[in-house]
């Protein structure tokens, strides 16, 4: 077997080498500190391999995406975000007759119990919807216990995919202080949300189809996206054994963040800011290029991608689509068309791979649907469910997995002892 080599105050120590079903190699380090006495400095764990993982493949530097082995590309424009959840949740496309079955279990369980409403009254109509969201997600925890019969973890598993909508449309109601519309029986996954979420009580709303399509679209390239900052989390919380609703009620909280979830709606804002100021574009991006002037340009650049994230090709694309489709001429996306031709042809960005990510459109998107922007976040997270429940799945059913207790590295005071309050 091919090791890697470590030396050491000069000692040489040899680790193992694993390689992935795509090539990719990482150093064994299981035994590091056992053998050495030391460990390895990571900050953000960007170099650290957390799991091994069968779900999503992510290739930076040619811009790959791919859930199970299919490519984003191929789902977003075949698939559905039900068959997606099914495709995550349990390793495999379904048969006609096995996604009818799984979206039949999803519309007969999006009622939430009625004891529930009561949380959401009890919050002030100044929520933010991710507070309610992470709350309520774990409350869930409270109806419906955890065993360890695997037909119940399945049960619950669809339970929370869909009651998980409802909780996101009734906390969007309370924040602007409607009535709950009950979800639907005879609409889709997509079409009962967004229905939930825009009609009222009184009145009959039939919801667009292009709304549809395009939440669809969406929430497939939200589905997942390997260990990043709130699956890292759920798989963090899982390890301690904690059941499914409090691991994903911690996704919900790490994906709050503004540098996680919340980077569309920094990216609408930005827009709005420079349309505000007149449009001028290219102000602003040689304000990016400058330093000291405190301008960040939000949407551009990833973590992972180094060439292209293939998420907001596809996004680029069904923007043109939705906004034509609903006779809307936002200004917003002109700047945001002017903001990337610029990027791509500029050296200074190219050079350092800052190219639109997918928060760059989703939020253009999302403004045009009618979705406020403190929704954009949760919107996020309805997305990113399955990704979440299929890595906390993969993680409980794996007999190597240990709870998860990263090291430090300290550096406070030394030993001193202790002087009575009155001596100080």
């Amino acid at each position: 077997m091919d090791t890697a080599k470590l030396i050491l105050k000069g000692h040489e120590y040899e680790f193992p080498l694993i390689e992935g079903s795509e090539h990719e190699l990482a150093i064994d380090f299981t035994k590091l500190r056992a053998q050495t006495g030391a460990i390895s400095f990571d900050p953000g764990y960007g170099n650290t391999g957390s799991c091994m993982s069968e779900i999503t493949y992510i290739d930076g530097e040619k811009g790959i995406l791919r859930y199970r082995g299919y490519p984003i590309e191929q789902l977003a424009e075949r698939s559905s975000f039900v068959e997606v959840c099914y495709l995550l949740v349990n390793n495999k496309l379904p048969t006609a007759e096995e996604l009818a079955s799984f979206q039949q279990k999803l519309t007969y369980h999006t009622l939430l119990h009625e004891d529930m409403k009561k949380f959401f009254e009890s919050y002030p109509p100044s929520a933010h919807p991710m507070a309610i969201m992470s709350a309520t997600a774990i409350s869930l925890s409270a109806y419906y216990p955890e065993l360890l019969d695997p037909e119940i973890i399945d049960l619950n598993i669809v339970r929370l995919l869909a009651k998980f909508k409802t909780i996101a449309a009734y906390a969007y109601k309370r924040s602007i202080g409607q009535a709950y519309v009950y979800p639907r029986n005879d609409l889709g996954y997509t079409e009962d949300f967004l229905h939930m979420m825009f009609a009222v009580p009184t009145e009959d709303y039939v919801v667009p189809e292009v709304l549809t399509r395009a939440l669809d679209l969406l929430l497939i390239l939200h589905a997942d996206h390997e260990q990043n900052c709130s699956t890292s989390t759920v798989r963090m919380v899982g390890s301690s054994q904690a059941n499914m609703f409090a691991s994903v009620a911690a996704g919900v909280s790490a994906l709050w963040g503004p540098l996680h979830g919340g980077a569309n709606q920094a990216v609408i804002e930005m827009l709005q800011m420079i349309h505000k100021d007149g449009g001028d574009y290219q102000k602003y991006m040689n304000m990016a290029k400058d330093k000291d002037s405190g301008f960040r340009l939000m949407g551009f650049g990833h973590r992972v991608y180094k060439n292209f994230d293939p998420r907001a090709q596809i996004l680029k694309k069904a923007a043109d689509e939705v906004l034509s489709e609903l006779g809307i001429n936002d200004p917003l996306l002109e700047i945001a068309k002017n903001l990337e031709a610029i990027a791509l042809a500029d050296s200074y960005f190219v050079e350092r791979k800052l190219y639109p990510n997918v928060d760059f459109y989703s939020g253009i998107i999302y403004r045009a649907m009618g979705i406020p922007t403190d929704m954009f976040t949760v919107m996020f997270a309805l997305g990113r469910l399955p990704g979440w429940i299929a890595q906390w799945k993969e993680m409980r059913n794996d007999a190597a997995t240990r709870i998860n207790r990263p090291r430090q590295i300290y550096t406070g005071a030394t030993v001193r002892d202790y002087v009575p309050v009155k001596e100080r």
